[in-house]
């Protein structure tokens, strides 16, 4: 066994890893009392304590930042986190927000009665409807907050639109970005200010990592990183490495996913079992135009995604019964942009805390199945989906 002494005074080494390392430290070493000052207060680079900030989420962060144009960013420990994070850099007592009536629902839970605990008011609009968008601001609005594609109806977001309104009142539009990803969609490039990914659905798409990000642009980052540190959003060097890898071949799987889907899309259109058919792909959506424009921003001219929703004609029943008919092949699992195709039941999952009539706004019904198609070939998934049918 070769010995290798220690590498101090040694010259730094020929040769760098191809793969970024991983740094498991929670804490850095230190050479005095003004270092570590001049590290906390960010006027040299460099780190202390990995709440603050360390190596991989720092390379995560700038690929973030790089693959949205963005000025800033920030990764938290989940899309919820990056959430909170925009609240607490951004909102005050006081402040007024409007809200989509259509987001995934623990985000409306945050964004109406966590945030009343705050003392911070929120209206909720359906934002594709532009007028009553407008006619819900007021001197203190703040912020206004939609999906670029909405969960788990997948309406598309006139976010060009949208800015308009938000800064004609001095407000921030915030987007969550998660179904559309970077690679359909880049809402900075819109007129958005902040925008956050769920990075545990595509954008990492191997269901290993928990993660979320903020991005953003302007002058007020600053109150970001304190808050995310006081706060504790901050997220492990593990899961940002893997996120890393994951992103490496986010438009690859999205450009498979996203064509398998169209292609079910057209496949399912007059299918008797089904009452609703819901895709931004398909011309006869009244957001077609919309989302032909606003999703061919992002890195890559990918189409309308990979998120196909079903509203099966027969109601409870039916979707049980389709549940367990297509299990082998399309497993229930409540989340969405693995590797494989998976299905969610909205009802009983991501939106079980709304009312009946809260339900039937948004368009959510018994027998409402969202489907979010993975990279298998798609023969297999189109025979699992007749089998279910």
């Amino acid at each position: 066994m070769t010995h290798h002494p220690s590498r101090k005074g040694r010259n730094a080494p020929a040769t760098r890893s191809l793969a970024p390392p991983i740094y498991p430290a929670t804490v850095y070493c230190c050479d005095s009392p003004q270092q570590a000052s001049d590290l906390l207060a960010g006027n040299i680079d460099g780190f202390v304590y990995s709440r603050d900030g360390h190596p991989n989420s720092d390379m995560l962060a700038d690929r973030c930042a790089e693959m949205h144009r963005a000025e800033h960013a920030a990764i938290t420990g989940s899309g919820m986190a990056a959430l909170a994070l925009a609240i607490v850099a951004h909102l005050k007592q006081g402040d007024h927000v409007v809200v989509s009536h259509q987001l995934y629902g623990r985000s409306l839970v945050l964004f109406t009665s966590e945030i009343a605990r705050m003392g911070i008011e929120s209206t909720q609009v359906d934002t594709q409807d532009l007028d009553a968008v407008q006619k819900s601001m007021k001197s203190s609005t703040s912020m206004l907050i939609t999906e670029t594609i909405s969960n788990p109806m997948l309406h598309v977001a006139d976010l060009s639109s949208l800015s308009e309104i938000v800064h004609k009142h001095q407000a921030l539009l915030l987007v969550d970005n998660t179904l559309a990803s970077p690679a359909l969609c880049r809402p900075l490039q819109l007129g958005a200010d902040l925008v956050v990914e769920s990075m545990t659905k595509i954008m990492n798409g191997h269901s290993d990592v928990i993660l979320g990000c903020l991005c953003g642009t302007g002058t007020s980052w600053d109150r970001v990183a304190l808050a995310a540190s006081t706060w504790g959003l901050f997220a492990s060097p593990m899961d940002c490495w893997l996120a890393m890898r994951g992103m490496a071949t986010l438009d690859l799987r999205m450009e498979r996913a996203t064509a398998t889907a169209h292609l079910l899309a057209e496949q399912l259109v007059g299918n008797r079992a089904i009452a609703a058919l819901h895709y931004p792909g398909l011309p006869d959506r009244a957001d077609h135009k919309v989302a032909t424009r606003e999703l061919a921003t992002g890195t890559g001219n990918l189409g309308f995604g990979n998120m196909l929703t079903i509203e099966l004609a027969g109601g409870l029943k039916a979707a049980e019964h389709f549940i367990q008919a297509v299990a082998d092949d399309i497993p229930f699992c409540p989340s969405l942009g693995e590797l494989t195709t998976t299905l969610s039941h909205p009802k009983s999952t991501s939106h079980r805390d709304m009312s009946a009539e809260e339900l039937r706004a948004v368009g959510i019904t018994d027998g409402t199945i969202r489907l979010s198609i993975g990279i298998e070939p798609v023969d297999v998934i189109s025979a699992a989906l007749r089998r279910g049918l």
